[in-house]
């Protein structure tokens, strides 16, 4: 199967510099919110999933080193896994993470049977995906879902391209929670936030879905 330039992209050196950047501790990833929005990670996690059963299966797509599901197991969250596109990533995050599953896989197949998760989410990885293939990897998301899809992405009313790091073709922003109910009807809206940067007048978008 061909790979989309940005898989490619992410899959190599430029991932690997990425997740060197980024491996962070909890406090760490919560001081970086903190720093960018004003409110921490763990507080934004608990006002959308504080009530949801900590035993539920959850799965992130494109969990690089594991920061986000480190936070979910803080919370309580006892079935957690990730898939990852980067190999360096995913060998960091099984060096570093005890009791969470990740392996390398790409949001186009993800590698689990239908419905296998009570939830599965993105944190900053469909903004990655061309809008011309983006519907894939909802497809995909929503196929492996049983109940939930959550999502912290970047936010803007109609899908716009935006510059990554002085690269083309490799960062959209764009409204998924809409996109996923465009595509899917049958998913139900339970909540969404906008949460403006501090230093910019960026917004990024978390959103919860339900079946």
């Amino acid at each position: 199967m061909s790979h989309t330039i940005q898989e490619e992209t992410w899959s190599g050196n430029f991932g690997r510099e990425y997740t060197e950047r980024n491996t962070l501790d909890i406090d760490q990833l919560n001081g970086l919110y903190l720093k960018n929005y004003g409110v921490s990670r763990e507080s934004m996690n608990l006002e959308f999933i504080a009530g949801l059963d900590r035993n539920i299966k959850v799965l992130e797509v494109g969990a690089n080193s594991g920061n986000q599901l480190l936070l979910l197991q803080k919370m309580g969250f006892t079935e957690l896994y990730g898939i990852e596109i980067n190999e360096f990533a995913v060998n960091q995050a099984q060096k570093r993470l005890t009791g969470i599953n990740i392996i390398k896989g790409s949001a186009f197949d993800i590698p689990f049977k239908d419905k296998y998760f009570d939830l599965v989410y993105t944190a900053g990885v469909l903004i990655h995906i061309s809008s011309s293939d983006v519907s894939r990897a909802i497809a995909e998301i929503n196929r492996c879902s049983k109940k939930y899809i959550w999502g912290f992405e970047y936010y803007s009313e109609a899908i716009t391209e935006a510059d990554y790091r002085g690269n083309a073709n490799l960062l959209w922003k764009g409204d998924f929670a809409k996109l996923f109910t465009d595509q899917v009807p049958k998913l139900k809206l339970v909540k969404e936030k906008k949460y403006k940067y501090i230093q910019n007048e960026n917004v990024d978008f978390m959103y919860l879905l339900e079946k």
